[in-house]
C-alpha cells in the first residue's frame, strides 16, 4: 500500500493570543493517499481556508505535524518551504489571477520561470503540451486578458501543473464560472487525476461538485466532523454522465 502523500496529525491554528486568541482550526488529522480526489466542505468560518493555508505551506500551524510527500512542512526555513510549495504543490483559485501583460504561454511557464529553468527548451514542449491538454492549443501567443472566462481559469489550471507537482490545491475552482465551464474544470481535473494520478484536494461550497468527489472532509468551528468516501461519486467524465 503507498505511503499517504498528506498527513495531518492534530493540526491547529490559533490566531491572536491572550484573551483576543481565536482558534481557527482545532486538531484536525487526516492521511490522503496518492491519487485522491477529495473535497473539503464546510460553512464559512469553518476553517476551510486556515486548513488550505497549512496544507499549501503558506502558514505554520500553532501545534501538530504536516507532512507531504514524506517531508516535514512545518520544521523547515521560508526558503525551503517555497522550495517544496514549487516542487509538490500546484494552486488554482476561484480567480484566475492571470498577468494580463504576458502571454498565454508565459502564463503557463510562470512556476518554471520563478524556479530559473525556462531556458531548457523541454520546458517550454512541456507548456505547449499542457496547453494541448487543457484544449487552448494554439492558443499560446494570444494575451490573457483576450480569453473569456472560461480559457483564462484553465490557463491557471496548466498554471499550477507546469511543475507536474504530485498536488494539487483548488480554493472554489468554479466559483466564478457558469454551468458549462464548471463540467469542463471539472472534467480536466478529473483527466489530469486519472492520467497523472494527481492527488487533489477541492476547497467547495458547490455541493454537486463536492457529491462527485471520491471522498469528503468536512469541517465545522475548527473541528473535522466528517470523513467519507463517497460511494456515489461520479466516474471520470462530465458530471451528471
Amino acid at each position: 500500500m503507498a505511503e499517504p502523500i498528506v498527513v495531518a496529525d492534530g493540526l491547529s491554528k490559533t490566531y491572536g493570543t491572550g484573551e483576543l486568541a481565536t482558534p481557527a482550526l482545532q486538531e484536525v488529522s487526516f492521511e490522503i493517499a496518492p491519487g485522491e480526489f477529495v473535497a473539503i466542505v464546510g460553512r464559512s468560518g469553518s476553517g476551510k481556508s486556515t486548513l488550505l493555508n497549512l496544507l499549501g505551506l503558506l502558514d505554520t500551524p500553532t501545534s501538530g505535524q504536516l507532512r507531504l510527500d514524506g517531508r516535514d512542512g512545518a520544521a523547515t526555513t521560508p526558503a525551503a518551504r517555497a522550495r517544496m510549495r514549487n516542487e509538490l504543490l500546484g494552486f488554482v483559485f476561484q480567480y484566475h489571477h492571470l498577468l494580463p501583460e504576458f502571454s498565454v504561454l508565459e502564463n503557463v511557464l510562470m512556476p518554471s520561470l520563478i524556479a530559473g529553468r525556462t531556458g531548457d527548451a523541454s520546458i517550454r514542449t512541456r507548456a505547449a503540451e499542457t496547453l494541448e491538454v487543457l484544449g487552448l492549443g494554439g492558443l499560446g501567443g494570444k494575451r490573457a486578458n483576450d480569453l473569456s472566462g472560461g480559457q483564462k481559469q484553465r490557463v491557471a489550471i496548466g498554471r499550477a501543473l507546469m511543475n507536474r507537482p504530485p498536488i494539487i490545491l483548488a480554493d472554489e475552482p468554479t466559483g466564478n464560472l457558469d454551468t458549462e465551464n464548471t463540467e469542463a474544470v471539472y472534467d480536466l481535473f478529473r483527466t489530469i487525476n486519472r492520467e497523472w494520478n494527481t492527488t487533489f484536494l477541492i476547497v467547495t461550497h458547490d455541493q454537486d461538485i463536492a457529491s462527485m468527489t471520491d471522498r469528503i472532509i468536512e469541517l465545522r468551528d475548527g473541528h473535522l466532523v466528517q470523513d467519507v468516501r463517497d460511494p456515489h461519486a461520479a466516474p471520470a467524465g462530465r458530471p451528471g454522465a
